[in-house]
């Protein structure tokens, strides 16, 4: 089958009307399913993969997660790619990323020589730590548009990634000439609070009981009345912005001491809302919160209650040709003051639920699917334990993008060369061993400030914690670049069980606590005993 021609071989760097970048960018999409069908099907084909790891998300809302402009390194496992011997990256940041950080993935590709991994890679940056979206930055550079689009090797085979998809993203692709590989942004509705729920009602699954689709406070005071009165035991609900994310955009509200009676509740409700609405973000106020709920539109629905608990997820990926499958699942570390922030992940999920979780998300994959949605996905759930040992999963969200649980996997492949088994819900290495992980987006401590990825790197190589492919065990870090001015970063622990890839979670932890506030010598000290080599250590280390 022939290439199709792109008929604009040069980028137009003037104004285009919303009609011309629509029409432009629905050729592209179409080019893409060519792509991935014809030419990015063998592992040693030539591509250009061009990555803009920008959250083009509420801004206001993003600004409440500590070191949020470093989040952009958490799209670092695309260097993966490197692995394929014709691929190009082009990786752009809105300020550039430490070399060291770079290194250090760079070294962890396997069977791939550094200098050749590094002589298809290409780093570019806008320069501007400004708390914006990158892809707002980009679009008002013409001269970088242009650079990314002239560092492209194989423009017939190029495509753009990014984390999340908007009409922003739309405009950068047509600009850039190339594919957008995720969700068209005239389908971001489905990624909605309001969205998700008519999604899981047609996908005929268990959710929450509830009112979406409400546009200001009117609207939510009728709705959670409406609730109560329709459960009259109902103790709590949470109300979610439609464009809210990681639990940053939840507040939980409590029914205690609520009247009966519908009118009698809804004037109880106006004079309790504002009092008793406790917000998931940092530093939230009930007039900014209730402002963007008139903004965005949001919903209310039934806090889930349940002795024991869990909040497990389910990954999907659906391609160019619309073909879905399931590539992961976890189960969740939630923080925040009402337990509803995303902190972490442990991999996989239970054994008792996990194909379950596969099942209902592969259903929730279709109904996406059939409506034209492309890319990965991601669905939260809670789960209560029944009295039979079943569990009860009710679905809460679902995220059309890259989320929190795609780069800790991601990172995995990226090491292990491994396979993710549907038949078991496990993921194997290459020699057979099933592979676990246990990760934070958010290890954050005030004595960690001021250390350097140079730091870093000393005190995980002394300590023996650096990931050892030998033994399929160690610890892989990201959002390292936050780590000297907020004292955060994220870690990636990987080991052959649950407690194991825990423990060296932990044992992370301690070291980096032991050695924050003094410089490391790896050398015991006067009157120390020699600390014993960590257990992957291979036998041949004494030399």
């Amino acid at each position: 089958m022939p290439t199709p021609a792109y008929p604009w071989s040069t980028p137009d760097l003037g104004p285009l009307s919303e009609e011309e970048i629509r029409r432009r960018f629905n050729y592209l999409k179409a080019r893409l399913v060519y792509l991935y069908r014809e030419e990015l099907a063998l592992w040693h084909a030539p591509r250009t993969v061009v990555v803009v790891p920008s959250l083009t998300l509420d801004q206001e809302v993003l600004s409440k997660v500590t070191g949020v402009h470093y989040y952009e390194e958490r799209l670092l496992y695309y260097l993966i790619l490197l692995q394929l011997p014709r691929t190009q990256v082009i990786f752009v940041t809105s300020q550039a990323v430490d070399p060291v950080i770079i290194d250090y993935f760079i070294n962890l590709l396997p069977g791939v020589p550094v200098s050749h991994a590094r002589s298809r890679l290409t780093l570019l940056d806008a320069h501007d730590a400004s708390p914006r979206a990158l892809t707002e930055k980009i679009l008002e550079r013409p001269w970088l548009i242009r650079r990314i689009r002239e560092a492209i090797r194989h423009p017939q085979a190029a495509y753009l990634e990014c984390f999340n998809s908007t009409p922003l993203e739309r405009e950068l692709a047509v600009r850039l000439g190339i594919p957008l590989y995720a969700v068209d942004p005239d389908l971001i509705y489905l990624g909605s609070k309001t969205g998700n729920r008519r999604v899981f009602a047609e996908a005929g699954i268990t959710f929450p009981r509830g009112y979406e689709d409400l546009h200001d406070e009117d609207e939510l005071v009728e709705a959670m009345a409406a609730l109560k009165m329709q459960i009259p035991l109902l103790r709590r609900a949470v109300v979610k912005l439609n464009e809210g994310f990681s639990g940053e955009g939840n507040a939980l509200f409590s029914y205690e001491g609520a009247p009966r009676g519908e009118k009698a509740l809804q004037a109880w409700l106006r004079r309790e809302l504002p009092k008793r609405l406790r917000f998931e973000a940092e530093g939230m106020t009930y007039e900014a919160y209730m402002k963007k709920f008139r903004q965005m539109g949001g919903i209310v629905e039934e806090f889930i209650e349940g002795q024991g608990k869990r909040s497990p997820s389910v990954q999907g990926l659906i391609n160019p040709l619309r073909e879905g499958t399931i590539v992961s699942t976890h189960d969740q570390i939630l923080g925040g003051p009402t337990g509803q922030v995303y902190l972490g992940a442990r991999f996989p999920a239970r054994p008792e639920y996990r194909l379950d979780l596969q099942e209902i998300g592969r259903r929730i994959g279709e109904v996406l699917s059939a409506k034209g949605a492309v890319g990965r996905f991601a669905v939260d759930f809670v789960s209560v334990p029944q009295p039979d040992g079943s569990w009860e999963h009710y679905a809460l969200e679902i995220n059309l993008r890259k989320g929190g649980t795609t780069h800790p996997f991601m990172t995995l492949k990226f090491l292990t060369d491994g396979h993710f088994d549907l038949k078991t819900g496990l993921y194997y290495a290459a020699t057979g061993i099933p592979l676990y992980y246990y990760a934070s987006d958010n290890l954050k401590k005030d004595l960690y400030r001021g250390l350097t990825p140079e730091d870093l790197m000393d005190i995980v190589v002394c300590e023996g914690l650096h990931y050892n492919a030998a033994a399929h065990e160690g610890v892989v870090f990201h959002i390292v670049g936050a780590l000297s001015e907020y004292g955060k970063l994220g870690v990636v622990a990987i080991g052959p069980s649950y407690e194991r890839s825990e423990a060296l979670y932990h044992e992370t932890v301690a070291a980096l606590d032991r050695h924050a506030g003094q410089p490391l010598d790896c050398r015991p000290q006067p009157g120390e005993a020699p600390r014993p080599a960590p257990t992957h250590f291979p036998p041949w280390w004494r030399g």
